[in-house]
């Protein structure tokens, strides 16, 4: 939002400086984003009259002036503007003005004549960029007059960030509220009377879309002067709010959104066929644009129409077929309050950006609504002219301002400070909202103004926010000093986070949402979590893996030469009609598994570097693997997570056909896992540690090719063997020797006992219960 000082200061003119006004809005939850002159610094800047110009005497393309400035003889000034002419009233810089730059005007002889003043452009006063002229001024400009009085230039404009929560701020009444609430002062209230109707005739309104539309109002206004000129003071405060003028019409309606955050808009009455309906839009419906885009609408936009044709976007933008032009003598006005839920998000989806959509997303006052009209009427009748009709007003149901307790012992509580019930009635009073007393209890209405306020803490902030932040001690925070238990069966995800770190991975933090494509791409996800008002078309849905996320941070990271990539992530992903959320922690690796050195081969990183972190991050759990497909993954080198027999995530490389649509030119090796399964722990138990040496023995057995080992491990471990303290793969054979569809391997077994060294008989039988377990899982013995 952006205002004059001046004006705020029409409204209601606290003893502050500007500095110390931004200050007090800062604080009070209003932050002042800039604050800047309205023009540079000059002095001795008057508004003069050019009374003659004749050729300079010595130069061709000088003249020679003669300039009222107000006094009994005019100045002689020599000027070397091309579009000096008699009549015209300029600014003009007398002796020992000093104008930007610090550039002192003093006597002067041009060409052998004495030149006693300056008559200035506007580049050269600062105020705009480039100039091909002077100056030229309004024709009741007072000549002899300061110019920066004239024009108000000794202002301040005012930018504030605004929170989303704040739209009643939007408008000078909003501003001038807050202020009088800050400052305690009085607000000037502006008077609006009712028009008096000279006209009976009134445009029939029909809202088709009651739920969208909860009030419209509109009259009809006929033989106005569209070609008026804006007065200056209308220009020069929409000017200073960010808006330029356009024409008489157009400038009064948008005026009154400014000065009363209520968006209006005016039809040309001519254009106009039959009444006006509000509705949705039907699918494909086309609308030309005031801003000359031509757009396709959807059947969840809200637009007006007549009975033959679109005419406006509500809420958003009028049409261009129905615009009020300088030819326009009846004009019909509209001011309507739209629900905020249907205008969210539809110009950001047209890529178009408006003051009233930006205010209508955020919520207007609809109490202000037939109020705003009737202002507009007011300013167009004193402007351009014209007779009035009757207020065609339709509406449905408001929304309901519901009384909120708000609790004296509830404040101290949340702000830590002793107020009594005077003093936050006295709060409550400066803030303009209505409320009962019953005790030390209070039951506030919240204003129409303000959307922002349904709960008690909300009022609690709005004591705190007038009763000063800086008035609100700070003091040492009190709390019982107690040892918060910690469980073993838990691991903490910061610890999963350095083991990862060191193992060479930096993490990365994505967006929770990403595009339908990639969701459908990497996850076969043809029905994810959607977005009602995405940030962007490309972020449009809620994530079910993070391995999206991943992807486009590598990408980054391969597009700014990064050979060697190797990323983490932990956040929630959302699944199902549900909309269930589940933390999960994925990684993947990219390019060489060691950085390049003279010690080591280089080699690409593969799937068992990556099963290995896995590994790592779940240990002392032993997991398992089960080759199975993936729609992210290459086929045959993907794989489910097993922990306790349960599938807690997945692992595998990505397959080539995403490497290629990514534009990723080497393999990728990445892991996703359940946050819940991999922060769980078994608790440790302690065990005899043997003083008996161990035996070792090999098996090596001929299987299938079909056959996978871990099916072998799993049945040997679940074998429950005497004696047996570990074994595992070492060897993998095929060829020669091995048969076709064959594959040979070979198990080291270490035995060991903790009461004794074990014999021979001990050992074989221990052998040969495992021997007999593979036996039975289709392996052969190799002798």
């Amino acid at each position: 939002m952006k205002f004059s000082e001046n004006w705020l200061r029409y409204w209601i003119n606290p003893e502050l400086s500007s500095l110390e006004l931004a200050h007090a809005l800062t604080m009070a939850g209003l932050e002042v984003e800039a604050l800047e002159s309205v023009a540079p610094v000059f002095s001795n800047v008057i508004v003069a009259e050019v009374l003659e110009v004749i050729k300079h005497p010595n130069a061709d393309r000088l003249s020679l002036c003669q300039v009222n400035v107000g006094e009994a003889a005019p100045l002689t000034i020599v000027c070397g503007a091309p579009n000096v002419a008699v009549g015209m009233k300029v600014p003009c810089a007398r002796i020992g003005a000093v104008l930007p730059g610090d550039f002192v005007i003093k006597q002067a002889k041009v060409r052998n004549v004495d030149s006693s003043g300056m008559l200035c452009s506007a580049s050269e006063l600062g105020l705009a960029e480039d100039s091909q002229g002077l100056w030229l001024l309004p024709e009741d400009a007072p000549v002899g007059g300061g110019l920066r009085e004239y024009l108000e230039l000794d202002d301040m404009l005012f930018t504030l960030k605004l929170t989303p929560n704040r739209s009643d701020c939007l408008s000078m009444v909003g501003v001038a509220r807050e202020v009088a609430a800050i400052t305690g002062g009085t607000l000037n209230a502006l008077k609006i009377d009712p028009v008096l109707s000279s006209l009976t005739e009134t445009l029939a309104v029909n809202i088709d879309a009651p739920e969208a539309c909860r009030l419209y109002c509109g009259r009809i206004v006929r033989s106005v002067n569209s070609a008026a000129a804006t007065p200056l003071w209308m220009m020069r405060r929409l000017e200073r709010g960010g808006l330029r003028s356009i024409n008489a019409v157009v400038d009064i309606t948008n005026y009154v959104m400014l000065e009363l955050g209520q968006p209006l808009h005016a039809y040309d009455l001519a254009k106009l066929a039959g009444g006006i309906i509000v509705r949705y839009a039907r699918a494909d419906e086309e609308l030309a644009l005031l801003n000359g885009q031509n757009v396709m609408l959807q059947d969840d936009m809200l637009v007006v129409a007549d009975d033959t044709r679109l005419l406006a976007l509500a809420g958003i933008m009028g049409g261009a077929a129905s615009s009020v032009e300088t030819a326009t003598r009846d004009v019909f006005l509209e001011s309507a309050f739209f629900v905020p839920d249907v205008i969210v998000g539809k110009a950001r989806r047209l890529t178009i950006s408006t003051d009233s959509s930006y205010r209508f997303e955020r919520g207007v006052d609809f109490t202000a609504t037939r109020m705003a009209l009737e202002r507009a009427t007011q300013l167009l009748l004193e402007i351009c002219g014209g007779q009035a009709g009757v207020i065609s007003e339709v509406h449905g149901k408001l929304p309901a301002r519901d009384t909120i307790m708000l609790r004296t012992s509830r404040v101290k509580r949340v702000l830590g400070i002793m107020l009594d019930t005077a003093q936050i009635t006295a709060l409550l009073q400066r803030l303009q909202f209505k409320f009962e007393q019953q005790g030390d209890d209070f039951h506030v209405t919240p204003p129409s103004y303000r959307f922002d306020l349904s709960l008690e803490v909300d009022l609690i902030e709005e004591i705190a926010r007038i009763a000063g932040y800086d008035n609100i001690p700070a003091q040492p925070p009190q709390t019982a000093v107690m040892m918060v238990p910690q469980t073993e069966t838990l691991r903490s995800v910061s610890c999963m986070r350095q083991l990862m770190v060191a193992r060479d991975y930096q993490e990365t933090i994505s967006y929770a949402f990403l595009d339908a494509e990639v969701e459908r791409d990497l996850c076969a996800n043809t029905t994810p979590v959607t977005l009602k008002n995405p940030i962007s078309s490309q972020l449009a849905v809620m994530r079910s893996s993070l391995l999206g996320g991943l992807i486009g941070a590598l990408r980054i990271n391969f597009a700014r030469k990064q050979s060697r990539v190797r990323l983490f992530e932990t956040g929630v992903c959302f699944t199902g009609g549900s909309h269930a959320q589940r933390e999960r922690f994925a990684g993947l690796c990219y390019g060489t598994q060691l950085p390049e050195q003279w010690g080591v081969a280089v080699r690409s990183v593969d799937f068992y570097d990556v099963k290995a972190d896995v590994e790592a991050l779940f240990a002392p759990v032993l997991l398992s693997f089960l080759a199975s497909p993936h729609p992210a993954s290459h086929p045959g080198r993907s794989a489910q997570i097993l922990l306790h027999g349960q599938v807690v995530g997945w692992i595998g490389e990505l397959h080539p056909k995403w490497l290629q649509q990514y534009g990723i030119s080497q393999a990728v090796v990445w892991f996703e896992v359940e946050l819940d399964a991999l922060i769980s722990a078994d608790v440790p138990h302690a065990i005899d540690i043997s003083k008996f040496p161990p035996v070792r023995r090999d098996i090596a057995v001929v299987v299938d090719e079909s056959v996978t080992v871990q099916s072998l491990l799993d049945a040997m471990l679940g074998s429950n063997t005497s004696y047996v303290a570990e074994f595992a793969l070492f060897d993998l054979y095929r060829g020669k020797g091995v048969g076709d569809g064959k594959k040979s391997l070979a198990f080291r077994v270490l035995l060991q006992d903790t009461q004794k060294t074990l014999i021979d008989s001990e050992i074989e039988l221990s052998i040969a219960r495992l021997t007999a377990v593979l036996q039975q899982h289709g392996a052969q013995v190799r002798i």
